[in-house]
């Protein structure tokens, strides 16, 4: 968390500033965890000075400015991180500002409470190198289920868990991954490699279907409030829910099984077991 709904929901509430001027950046006085930033926070401001936004995009659960000089400016959430143009949360996690002119909106905030984000400039051969060669898979919403299935068909993997490699697929995680596995009823457990063409149809169809309802809903603010959007407001999605963090309550689907907890690769997994057996159900 932020998933590919959340970052992209960032991406939209600051995608105004495209063709705006970098008037100046700071890295903010933070008492807490300090976030990775590259090159050198003094460096870093002074490269970034005087610079024209290009482009506003998202590469996986990342926000992006592009810059006219071909560099890019990336803003990596991680756990708690937030980009902002509205009040923050709170003012002690503020981590990073840029100030713009000739555009409507003033300032892009990052806020980041546990300080595991980052904020980084890169030049093309930086960018090229930690993204296109291959460390990075393709967009979660741009795969055709063909694709999907080339990518993970041959994975003795448990199917949750390859889709949050982002090697495979970019923007998927642990919450976003239990939601599309119980619509398309497969058991989280399932190895890749024994999964049926229809099951691989019914998790291409409901990834693309859970991703797009989530980016409406602006995301999922969860109990723990740590997510907004770029406005400082809460998410909608996960009033949608179906399994993420119910375990012991009444599946919606069957209304007679309790979802069920369990850790796979260090984090937790919800499913039912009754709407996701191992064995495919008709």
């Amino acid at each position: 968390m932020p998933e590919l709904p959340e970052v992209e929901t960032m991406r939209r509430g600051i995608a105004a500033i495209a063709g705006c001027r970098i008037a100046g950046a700071e890295r903010l006085r933070c008492k807490r965890r300090p976030i990775l930033m590259q090159p050198r926070p003094a460096t870093l401001v002074r490269r970034l000075a005087g610079q024209r936004i290009a482009e506003v995009g998202r590469l996986g659960k990342r926000v992006v400015l592009g810059l006219e000089s071909g560099q890019r400016l990336i803003f990596e959430p991680r756990m708690t991180g937030l980009v902002l143009v509205a009040d923050p949360p709170t003012q002690e996690h503020l981590r990073f500002r840029l100030d713009l002119a000739e555009g409507p909106i003033p300032h892009v905030w990052y806020w980041d409470r546990r300080g595991l984000g980052s904020v980084r400039l890169l030049d093309a051969q930086q960018f090229a190198r930690q993204f296109e060669t291959g460390a990075l898979g393709p967009d979660a919403l741009a795969l055709s289920s063909g694709e999907l299935r080339a990518r993970l068909a041959h994975s003795r993997r448990a199917i949750k868990v390859a889709l949050l490699d982002q090697r495979a697929i970019a923007g998927i995680g642990n919450l976003y991954a239990s939601e599309i596995l119980h619509l398309a009823r497969v058991h989280p457990a399932k190895r890749c490699d024994l999964l049926h063409e229809s099951q691989w149809e019914a998790i291409h169809t409901w990834m693309l279907e859970v991703l797009r309802l989530a980016i409406r809903h602006e995301g999922s603010t969860l109990s723990d409030g740590t997510y907004r959007n770029a406005l400082n407001q809460s998410g909608g999605y996960q009033n949608h829910h179906r399994v993420y963090d119910r375990a012991g309550q009444p599946c919606l689907r069957c209304g007679s099984t309790t979802i069920v907890r369990i850790v796979q690769a260090q984090r937790a997994t919800f499913y039912c077991p009754y709407c996701q057996t191992k064995r495919q159900r008709s």
